[in-house]
């Protein structure tokens, strides 16, 4: 059986030194073990910016899209081999502002995949400006006096378009962030895992020290379902949207590999795709 390191590659990460996303890429490789896959059974595809750069970093099938694209890329390496374990990654501005399109669409069509957002409420790789999720008031080299725009509340979002994998993670507490992959990967349908992964070099303000005095912890709220919408959604309203763990999960939900008629079992990967001549001349002829 996998572990961890088996996940490691030669590949040495040039994130900052204190960057949230190294904790993400151990989450992800401790996860992947810890429910018994094999590098050859994960594929790792992600987006643009500082984020994007973690599928370079395992051992696994990987392939570092283009900006704002990590999830239609994703959606169809899983339509194509059913078999893999596909994990979407990438950062907020990734996946909530170029990409948001796609992420909405991805959510409601519920395919059997993990997104994991890094999100450091700022655009890392490009020095510094601010993202969807910076706060009015954040001053940037694009904001020079400060946003005047309102933070995107994803978690809100997600479920109001209907998602039925919603969980939210910092990624100092790296034992809560691995259980929630691991729970996002065995989860049948689409889960989005959004992850507080601080900027040490560009955003002074959402901080370590910040997140650890905001955040609320669902685990310590005594009583909280995570199988009920509204509660769900009441607490992140409440909460300004700073609570991690299981936020929401429908296990009733098909996935949409479920409900695709005629959806082989035999991934495309493995079917023979060859035509005999009597089927090519009928293709052909209908063009004719």
């Amino acid at each position: 059986m996998a572990t961890f390191k088996d996940f490691r590659n030669n590949v040495k990460p040039n994130w900052c030194p204190g960057c949230g996303d190294f904790s993400v890429q151990a989450a992800i490789q401790r996860a992947a073990a810890n429910v018994g896959l094999d590098p050859e059974n994960l594929a790792v595809v992600s987006g643009i910016g500082c984020s994007g750069r973690i599928s370079g970093y395992i051992n696994s099938y990987g392939l570092h899209g283009i900006h704002g694209r990590a999830l239609p890329i994703a959606q169809g390496v899983k339509m194509a081999n059913r078999d893999l374990t596909v994990i979407a990654s990438g950062g907020d501005g990734d996946g909530f502002a170029i990409g948001m399109g796609h992420t909405i669409h991805a959510i409601r069509r519920n395919i059997n995949i993990t997104y994991i957002v890094m999100d450091n409420q700022i655009y890392g790789l490009t020095k510094g400006q601010t993202s969807p999720r910076s706060d009015v008031g954040f001053k940037t080299k694009s904001t020079p006096q400060g946003s005047v725009e309102s933070a995107l509340s994803v978690m809100e979002m997600a479920l109001t378009a209907g998602a039925t994998f919603v969980a939210q993670s910092f990624s100092s507490d790296l034992k809560e962030l691995t259980s929630l992959i691991e729970e996002g990967i065995k989860h049948d349908g689409f889960s989005l895992i959004n992850v507080f992964s601080p900027c040490v070099t560009y955003n002074k303000v959402n901080t370590y020290d910040w997140f650890k005095e905001n955040i609320v912890r669902l685990s310590g709220i005594e009583g909280y379902d995570p199988s009920n919408r509204m509660t769900a959604m009441q607490t992140l309203m409440e909460n300004n949207g700073l609570v991690t763990g299981l936020i929401y999960q429908n296990k009733e939900q098909k996935s949409y590999q479920e409900l695709v008629s005629g959806y082989s079992k035999t991934p495309l990967v493995h079917a023979d795709l060859q035509l005999d001549k009597e089927m090519f001349d009928e293709l052909v002829a209908e063009f004719m």
